[in-house]
């Protein structure tokens, strides 16, 4: 009679097996899966953690400062471009020059290269497009963004604002209607 016996222990073994295995019981077989992804994670997060970099070589420390550079500003004038005056009536009043002036800026530190910039669309055949280029303000370079400008006659033309090296430093002159 054992026999009826050790048939009913495999059957209930077998059924216990397919009942786990089985989609019956999901809610079991996840929480044994996420208990496992998560120990494995956290192995494998210590075991990232344990290791070192393969160099130890440090970099290199950062470039010294520059020397504080010497900046002069003067003002001067410039009689051959300046615009005519008319004062009273043109035909009979008095001619008088006024000369603008233009100022001027002497840096030690070399202005860095110039940026390519975008032209916009012309808002009318009339305006003109100036460049943009370094200015020297506040201790440092900072970019002044070409845009479009209206003339103030039909006949002027604008001398761009340029640097030039005078020894060991550079010499900023503004630009101007001429």
């Amino acid at each position: 009679m054992a026999w009826p016996r050790q048939r009913a222990y495999s059957l209930t073994m077998n059924t216990k097996l397919v009942t786990f295995l089985s989609r019956s019981n999901p809610v079991h077989t996840v929480r044994q899966f996420t208990a496992a992804i998560a120990c494995c994670g956290t192995l494998g997060l210590l075991a990232g953690c344990a290791s070192q970099p393969e160099s130890h070589v440090v970099s290199a420390p950062p470039p010294p400062a520059p020397t504080h550079s010497v900046t002069t500003t003067t003002t001067t004038t410039t009689p051959d471009t300046a615009p005519v005056v008319f004062v009273g009536n043109p035909a009979n009043g008095v001619i008088t020059t006024a000369t603008p002036a233009v100022s001027t800026t002497i840096v030690t530190v070399a202005p860095p290269a110039l940026q390519t910039e975008v032209v916009l669309a012309q808002p009318s055949p009339k305006y003109v497009w100036l460049a943009g280029y370094w200015s020297w303000r506040n201790d440092r370079y900072e970019w002044m963004s070409g845009h479009w400008q209206l003339p103030p006659n039909s006949s002027a033309v604008w001398v761009t604002p340029r640097w030039e090296q005078q020894g060991n430093a550079y010499k900023f002159t503004e630009g101007y209607w001429n």
